[in-house]
């Protein structure tokens, strides 16, 4: 089904079509200025480093051959070993590999051209300039650059006292605003906010199909929050972003749809979260800087990232 009435009404508002230029690819990217940037960096003190990506192996979350046959999870080919190039084994040896994954089959970022509606992509971009030849002609996830920010963890699980949720739980802008307030934090135009749910307690269990669904995640009623606070980039610990099943089940991941195709919002998926949340709910520092640049694969409409938070 379409977005419902006040759906459209709530795209209409947060839309930034032609706010950054008529042909830009960026999206809220544009809002990673010199400043946020200097004011990530400010957020290290005492130089702790978390990584942030699930491990890119065949314990990562894909499971569903029928939707998404080509959505595999990282598989390493090690097809040299031990090679010597002048044929004395006690001279130079080497050992090559490969890998073969989805590009959105373990800790990634979705660029501007993933999702789309009524045929059109972010900016007024018409959906045609992706085919299977060339991926994206435009809004490829090469137009992100490097992505290093201050970054916000949002703790919603510790917010209501759980260290994940059972139920699909959906995140509303006052739990954002709530969590904030817990957290210290004021969030500030090109911040990346981390939203963690705690639900990567399942897939470090090993239940992909329970980490996969229901899952809480953002609402609608998030929506305008991202809008009204300028975040630059949002990222959950989730494989669905956003609540699943959704709100209203005749209306298939709104959020998606808004935050990418109207907002030009970037997203990001399958962040480990838990580590990182600990330190900071022993020092009672909810800020850092966050390094996440994607592969640039070009033309991709989504690329794995190693990000990393630093303290």
């Amino acid at each position: 089904m379409p977005l419902t009435p006040q759906l459209r009404d709530l795209a209409t508002r947060v839309s930034n079509w032609g706010r950054w230029g008529v042909d830009d690819e960026r999206g809220t990217l544009n809002l990673i200025t010199a400043d946020a940037v200097l004011r990530g960096a400010a957020a290290i003190r005492g130089g702790r480093a978390f990584s942030l990506a699930i491990p890119f192996d065949a314990t990562g979350p894909q499971w569903d051959n029928v939707h998404m046959p080509e959505r595999t999870n990282p598989e390493l080919r090690t097809h040299t070993v031990n090679v010597s190039f002048t044929g004395d084994p006690r001279d130079f040896t080497t050992s090559d590999d490969s890998f073969r994954m989805g590009s959105q089959a373990a800790t990634h970022w979705d660029a501007l051209s993933h999702v789309g509606y009524e045929g059109k992509l972010y900016n007024d971009t018409d959906e045609s300039v992706i085919n299977a030849a060339e991926g994206a002609r435009r809004l490829g996830i090469e137009q992100f650059g490097p992505v290093a920010t201050r970054g916000v963890l949002l703790d919603i699980a510790r917010l209501h006292g759980v260290d994940y949720f059972d139920t699909n739980y959906a995140i509303t802008g006052a739990d954002l605003d709530q969590a904030a307030a817990a957290g210290g934090v004021t969030i500030e135009s090109g911040d990346a906010v981390l939203v963690r749910t705690g639900h990567m307690h399942y897939l470090r269990a090993g239940d992909k199909m329970r980490y996969s669904t229901p899952a809480p995640g953002l609402s609608s009623q998030s929506i305008e929050w991202f809008h009204d606070h300028d975040v630059a980039a949002v990222a959950t610990d989730t494989i669905t972003f956003e609540v699943y099943p959704p709100e209203n089940p005749a209306v298939f991941l709104p959020v998606h749809m808004i935050q990418l195709r109207d907002m030009g919002l970037v997203q990001g998926q399958n962040f480990h979260l838990d580590e990182l949340a600990a330190d900071c709910r022993g020092d009672g520092q909810y800020d850092f800087l966050l390094v996440a640049t994607p592969l640039p694969l070009t033309g991709a409409v989504g690329a794995p990232v190693a990000p990393t938070a630093i303290k």
